[in-house]
């Protein structure tokens, strides 16, 4: 799995840091000799302006990938906390650089201990952390980025079961689907067979009645003619 680009922008930035205070170091060591530190001082100024830039790239960073939920909220959380940390020291070499406070400039060696994972020093403990969570406390770069990796990853096994479970149901869905067109289709089957039906029972309801019609005309017919024999019988009937 690819290193994740935050805590590679990360990792520059906390390189930054130390470059920093290793440069506002060797200017003071020029104003204690007397020599002229003007070319260091503006290379500090740059590199100040730069670190407040990767902060806030950081700082935004962070926030669309907490927005997106592609971290959980935990490392979300000790990411924000990182990034405050960094705002913190970025106060603090800026009030150095311009000598506002008084402070003792930190060791080259303290300085070296924390590089970030790819250097020499990934094991040491990151000398800008404070108030860091507890699971990641104590922990260098490698591992909190091996921590990183191993949630990144449990978070993409996670992602895969969702991805077959909707691919389940979507199968599902499509399978009622089809079961339901094909029932439209009996249903509209049935629907015409019943009118089909219900128009020979209506044709048929009306040749009986046609049948019941004809038969009663000629019964009185019959009648008629039974009565008009027997009066003809009787009129020429001898007496």
């Amino acid at each position: 799995m690819s290193e994740d680009p935050w805590l590679q922008n990360y990792d520059a930035t906390c390189r930054l840091v130390q470059e920093i205070a290793e440069n506002i170091h060797e200017r003071n060591r020029l104003q204690r000799t007397r020599e002229s530190p003007a070319k260091m001082n503006m290379t500090l100024r740059a590199s100040l302006q730069k670190l407040k830039q990767n902060i806030n790239q950081l700082r935004e960073s962070l926030l669309r990938v907490s927005s997106s939920r592609r971290i959980m909220q935990s490392e979300a959380d000790r990411r924000q906390n990182l990034v405050d940390d960094l705002v913190t020291r970025d106060k603090q070499l800026n009030a150095t650089f311009k000598g506002d406070v008084t402070q003792p400039e930190p060791l080259r060696s303290t300085l070296m201990a924390g590089t970030g994972a790819g250097g020499e020093g990934g094991a040491a403990a990151n000398p800008w952390l404070v108030n860091e969570p507890e699971e990641t406390r104590g922990l260098g770069f490698s591992a909190i980025k091996q921590q990183q990796q191993h949630i990144i990853e449990v978070q993409d096994a996670g992602l895969d079961a969702l991805a077959a479970v909707i691919s389940r149901q979507k199968l599902m869905g499509q399978d009622i689907g089809n079961e339901l067109d094909e029932q439209n289709e009996i249903i509209d089957d049935l629907t015409h067979l019943v009118d089909k039906t219900d128009d020979q029972i209506r044709n048929e309801t009306r040749r009986v009645k046609l049948v019941e019609t004809k038969s009663a005309s000629c019964g009185m017919l019959v009648v008629i003619v039974l009565l008009l024999i027997a009066i003809v019988v009787v009129a020429v009937w001898p007496t």
